[in-house]
């Protein structure tokens, strides 16, 4: 039985992803967070995952094991006041203390994103393509790009350091019931709240539903090496803020409120061929995720 560890297990992908391979009897699926809400926390235990609460930033592991198959790392910290010193140390340096406390796995899934990329345009990024900062429309997000390219250089590292295989999977817009950047803009039409989209219209993006991610992890996970793999990871439909928007209005009966601005993240549609050479082809299609999507977090409000 292999045995697996999630970690950002709490977050809203990797809490999908832990119940989707706990839901299999032949895995032994761990998951480590801070766990702040306890409901998550049952949630989790409920479906089978073996919690550990686990401060990365002090690298204070609690009771976790160091005998794993495999390691699924989807923590991310986003500090609310701008605190470079203590999202650096959680991110990066939290990464390195998993993967050390870890590294007889048999492989490791690093998931960095695609913010990591020098905005250019309309550009569909390629995985050489240059890494730089993008703007962020909050405070809250300011350290996110830095620590995402931060965190792939010690994923690097550990790969070659303790001869670990890796995957690092730069993840675009990921989505589903459990949240994600479309469920955040269906509660802000509900809230009738403006979303912020950039001026060098359309900001395409490749929005993938947490359920292809979870059939995708095995593949990717087979894809590790030394050096890291590095491959986007997105749906193969390509489609617009703008767009998916008025498609979440017409789910929800309101009209979408779109501000144009420059503070905020520019277009980062991905080139997917590396992706689908490693792990296949994603199975749902952007309009039928969205729509579950909006059926399961607002049922009250749904419009099939």
């Amino acid at each position: 039985m292999p045995k697996t560890l999630v970690v950002g297990a709490s977050g809203s992908v990797g809490f999908p992803l832990a119940v989707a391979l706990a839901s299999d009897a032949a895995h032994d699926v761990w998951g480590v967070a801070r766990f702040s809400d306890p409901t998550t926390k049952d949630e989790l235990e409920g479906a089978n995952v073996h919690c550990v609460v686990a401060d990365l930033r002090s690298g204070d592991l609690g009771a976790l094991p160091d005998d794993f198959d495999y390691v699924l790392n989807f923590s991310t910290v986003k500090s609310t006041d701008n605190d470079w010193d203590a999202d650096l140390d959680t991110n990066v340096g939290g990464l390195g203390f998993v993967m050390h406390h870890c590294r007889r796995a048999r492989a490791v899934l690093h998931c960095s994103s695609t913010n990591v990329y020098k905005a250019n345009g309309h550009r569909a990024f390629q995985e050489t393509d240059p890494l730089g900062d993008t703007p962020r429309p909050t405070a809250a997000m300011a350290t996110y790009t830095i620590c995402k390219i931060a965190s792939e250089a010690m994923a690097r590292y550990c790969a070659r350091q303790y001869n670990l295989p890796t995957t690092i999977a730069r993840l675009n817009v990921p989505y589903g019931e459990h949240g994600g950047w479309p469920a955040a803009h269906a509660d802000m039409i509900l809230a009738g709240k403006s979303i912020a989209v950039h001026t060098n219209a359309p900001s395409l993006f490749n929005p993938i539903h947490t359920d292809d991610l979870a059939a995708m992890v095995p593949r990717m996970l087979e894809a590790a090496a030394v050096p890291a793999t590095v491959v986007n990871w997105g749906g193969d439909d390509a489609v617009s803020i703008e767009e998916w928007c008025a498609y979440l209005g017409a789910l929800l009966g309101m009209e979408p409120v779109l501000t144009s601005t420059n503070d905020v993240v520019q277009s980062t549609q991905i080139d997917l061929t590396k992706m689908h050479q490693l792990a296949g082809h994603p199975s749902v299609h952007w309009k039928d995720g969205m729509r579950r999507m909006v059926a399961h977090r607002h049922p009250d409000r749904y419009r099939p």
